[in-house]
Formats: C-alpha cells, sequence, structure tokens
C-alpha cells in the first residue's frame, strides 16, 4: 500500500476523500488515505507558509506522497493555481475546475437519482460558480432548493457520487486528472 496524505481546500473536498466509495476506491488501487485528511479552511491557506504543520504532520506518519485538493477559483489557469501553492517530489497539487461542485454538475448518475428524472449538464467546468447552477437546477425540476454546500455534500455522497463518475463525464477532465494521478501513485 502507498501511503498518502490529503490536504483539501475546505469541507467539500474532504468530504469526497473521506467518502466511503472514495476510500474503497483508493483501497482498490493500493493506497493507504492517511488519517486525519486534513481541511486547510480556504485557498488562502495553501500556501507554502501555512501548510508547514500539515506536511509536517504527514511527514511523521511517513506519507509516500501528499496531495493537496483545491480549486481553480478565479485563478487564470491551472498552473497559476499550482505556482501560488508550490510542490515538491512528494506532493502533488490536484485542481478542480472551477469549483469541486462542478464534480457534482458531471456525475449525471447521481444526479439523475437525486432528480428521480434523467439528467446531464454538458459543460461542468465551464460554470463559474456551479453551486448556484445546481441550486437553480433543484428550484426548477423540483420546485426547492439544495441547501448549504455541507448538507449538498453529504446528500451527493449519501446518493452515490463518486468522483469515478464525474471523471466518466467528458466534459469534466479535472476528475480524469485526479484519477490518473492516484493510478500513477499506485503504480510505484
Amino acid at each position: 500500500m502507498v501511503r498518502v496524505g490529503f490536504i483539501c481546500e475546505g469541507k467539500t473536498e474532504r468530504k469526497v476523500i473521506e467518502s466511503g466509495n472514495f476510500q474503497q476506491y483508493l483501497t482498490n488501487l493500493g493506497i493507504e488515505c492517511l488519517r486525519p485528511v486534513l481541511d486547510a479552511k480556504g485557498s488562502g491557506n495553501l500556501l507554502p507558509e501555512n501548510l508547514r504543520e500539515s506536511l509536517e504532520l504527514y511527514k511523521a506518519k511517513e506519507a509516500e506522497k501528499i496531495i493537496i485538493l483545491t480549486d481553480l477559483d478565479e485563478d487564470a489557469c491551472i498552473t497559476l493555481t499550482k505556482n501560488r501553492i508550490t510542490s515538491d517530489e512528494n506532493r502533488l497539487i490536484i485542481v478542480a475546475v472551477r469549483k469541486i461542485e462542478s464534480w457534482f454538475l458531471a456525475d449525471s448518475l447521481t444526479l439523475s437519482h437525486l432528480l428521480k428524472e434523467e439528467f446531464y449538464f454538458d459543460k461542468p467546468e465551464e460554470e463559474s460558480v456551479p453551486f448556484n447552477t445546481l441550486k437553480s437546477i433543484f428550484i426548477q425540476m423540483q420546485g426547492r432548493g439544495i441547501g448549504v454546500k455541507d448538507i449538498f455534500t453529504a446528500r451527493m455522497i449519501k446518493y452515490g457520487f463518486s468522483v469515478q463518475n464525474a471523471a466518466n463525464h467528458p466534459n469534466c477532465p479535472s476528475a480524469a486528472y485526479f484519477l490518473s494521478k492516484l493510478e500513477q501513485i499506485a503504480k510505484k
């Protein structure tokens, strides 16, 4: 098993990583997810000077790789986001394009289940605020909202959300990239 620590930008990313579905995927790959999965509580806390304590924790736990999962937000490109955080040989930065909620939009299977009818969103990573798009979809199709991000994330996970489903969407390359990197780590 490859020992991997995860540092997440926020609660949503942490919940996705901690989900049973994702943990089973990691186990099947041969990756051990070190605990705790860390929540940086915002992208500003992913700056090098703010990561020292988290990196030391995972070093003490003998992490072979540390994955930082963040959103692109308003950065012009993925490279800028990665350069802001900085990397080294045992660190990998994964950037969800625009925000991780784009991956929710890309999971047609789970959204179809929740909406109780077939659902497909063509370009999830082009949405500047995918959470607001999800709210609008649920109001339009079910006549009610989705609550706050925390509650909606838990609901998506409960009903089967998986990064694999999002990665299978033809217009969600950041989720596919994430899984391909995990597969590469597992092969080492």
